[in-house]
């Protein structure tokens, strides 16, 4: 949990200007929904994608 807790800070977080509770809500989704579920690479799936992890998993 902290390594995840750490990725989330340094990759979606830092540096960004979060101005209203909706626009942060939306960017928290983007990232968690988007990026890290679906395109970033993970160690524990062989630094490959969920998306293609998954697709050569069922093939």
């Amino acid at each position: 949990m902290e390594s995840w807790n750490h990725s989330f800070k340094v990759e979606a977080i830092h540096g960004e200007k979060l101005l209203t509770r909706a626009l942060t809500k939306n960017h928290v989704f983007d990232y968690i929904g988007v990026y890290y579920n679906r395109t970033r690479l993970h160690s524990r799936l062989a630094y490959l994608s969920p998306e293609y992890f998954e697709a050569k998993m069922v093939a």
